[in-house]
């Protein structure tokens, strides 16, 4: 007979089979609305026999040398079906990867509308959440409900990239004629939250209130999760592919390599849950997926540096794709490093020599720097030298990056584990095979596409101005103004370097 061993009975106790109802946030107390009283459904997790029943009796088997048993026709079933998830899992992943480098390669404009319409799937999954969830109180007592949601959204998207389509207007000169109609974007999506704003409150029926006001309230974060976090990623486009192809594929590796690491090692050296609501989420997962990450991200920046399709920022709109050309930024050009001596010194030297491309440098008795030889016992060590060659310095970009998407990045997917777990779905919709919805796979590039426009604009380009820029602001001075520009420029002390 087993031993009642502590771990035992908290397996047992994790295990066994429990009924629970969850009342929502909103719940009355005197039972108002329909709504604020329906209870979240019945979960029941399988009992401690019917998960473990055989295991003990398994390794007993084994410890009198009989071996395993052989698979249960029950359990085959659930192999071949975990074998051909995967399979599906992995058909659709490289899909939806080729259809990317598709949209990539085909040209910008491509890839906005893509992104576009990716906006659009994920606030219709998300608001669908509770719309499904809710449907059966709320059907012929709230109307406009799914109306005035869709308001929002395209208030959100009117005001959010009106300002992009007016600075692409005004960085080209060729489309300065077209500013002055985008710049009644402003006005149009002012006009537009007005008559939402309206529409909403008139709405409101009595009884529903405070649900309305929640499913408001959750509106309004689905549209700072889906068109906020992504307001400026159009601009990560136009600025260069690359900024906009590095990150969506370091957030897939750090997908894949976590699952992986998660699969093969997870909860052996680290026991404890990583997130207590989503079970399936590992140190060891969390931990590999970022090395591995990081490892990856220098060499995907060195390929994706080597073309000027990918490096070089345009402002054009063209349906058909374009040769680019352009001024290359240094960030894109072969460079050679030196490594700091300091760092080398802090290091056991049997270590500093297992390191490729590390030369001893000694001093001789005329105090010259040279290359040590073996032997010669006339010099003495000075310091350890690595210069660096045939690196792109947008590697070290990258790899900075790769951090955010390893440890930043993957706590959008949490959320997401945590809006299912709250509402009691798998998945957020079944649009793509294996994987669930938009939402199950964009829930970390999100984030990651708000943070490359940060560190872009710090650290990348310190300036915003352009020539065609200049010359719109400068149509829009008036003549005096434009005399008072031109004197201001004849007397800068660079002006006669540039005549």
């Amino acid at each position: 007979m087993a031993t009642a061993t502590p771990t035992n009975l908290r397996r047992r106790r994790k295990y066994q089979s429990q009924e629970s109802y969850t009342k929502l946030p909103w719940a009355s107390e005197n039972g108002v609305s329909q709504v604020e009283s329906s209870p979240m459904p019945i979960r029941k997790n399988p009992s401690y026999e019917e998960e473990y029943g055989n295991i003990h009796e398994e390794k007993i088997s084994e410890e009198r040398g009989g071996g395993r048993k052989a698979m249960s026709a029950e359990a085959v079933k659930k192999d071949e079906r975990k074998g051909k998830k995967i399979l599906i899992r992995v058909v659709s992943s490289l899909l939806m990867m080729s259809f990317f480098v598709g949209c990539v390669l085909s040209g910008h404009i491509y890839v906005c509308l893509l992104v576009a319409f990716i906006e659009l799937l994920l606030f219709r999954e998300l608001v669908r959440v509770r719309y499904s969830a809710f449907f059966h109180a709320i059907q012929d007592k709230i109307p406009l409900f799914r109306t005035t949601q869709w308001l929002w959204f395209l208030v959100s998207i009117l005001y959010t990239y009106g300002d992009f389509i007016s600075e692409v207007f005004t960085s080209n000169q060729e489309l300065h004629h077209l500013q002055t109609y985008a710049r009644y974007f402003t006005s149009i999506s002012f006009l537009l939250y007005s008559g939402t704003f309206i529409l909403t409150i008139a709405t409101m029926r009595e009884g529903h209130i405070k649900f309305q006001l929640n499913q408001l309230s959750w509106t309004i974060v689905v549209i700072c999760l889906t068109v906020g976090q992504l307001k400026y990623i159009m601009h990560n486009i136009f600025n260069g592919l690359f900024w906009f192809a590095l990150p969506v594929l370091l957030v897939v590796t750090n997908d894949v390599m976590a699952y992986v690491c998660g699969m093969t090692c997870g909860r052996k050296f680290i026991p404890h849950a990583f997130i207590p609501f989503s079970p399936n989420k590992t140190w060891e997962g969390f931990i590999g997926g970022a090395i591995f990450t990081m490892f990856c991200s220098w060499y995907l920046a060195k390929a994706l540096a080597q073309y000027k399709w990918m490096t070089c920022p345009t402002n054009e709109f063209n349906f058909q794709p374009k040769t680019l050309a352009c001024k290359m930024d240094p960030i894109f050009e072969v460079a050679e490093y030196r490594i700091s001596p300091q760092l080398f010194e802090v290091l056991p030297t049997f270590i500093v020599n297992m390191i490729p491309g590390v030369v001893e440098k000694c001093s001789t008795n005329d105090g010259e720097i040279i290359s040590c030889v073996s032997g010669e016992t006339s010099q003495i060590h000075h310091h350890f030298e690595l210069v660096t060659k045939n690196i792109y310095p947008v590697q070290f970009h990258a790899v900075a990056l790769s951090i955010f998407a390893s440890l930043v990045a993957p706590f959008g997917g949490f959320l997401a584990s945590a809006i299912k777990r709250a509402y009691g779905i798998k998945d957020f919709d079944s649009m793509i095979p294996g994987h669930g919805g938009v939402m199950d796979r964009m829930d970390c590039q999100l984030l990651m596409a708000l943070c490359v426009w940060v560190y872009y604009n710090t650290f990348i380009r310190m300036g915003s101005l352009s020539v065609p820029k200049v010359v719109y602001l400068y149509n829009l001075l008036s003549p005096q103004e434009q005399a008072q520009f031109m004197k201001a420029v004849r007397t800068s002390r660079n002006f006669d370097d540039f005549v």
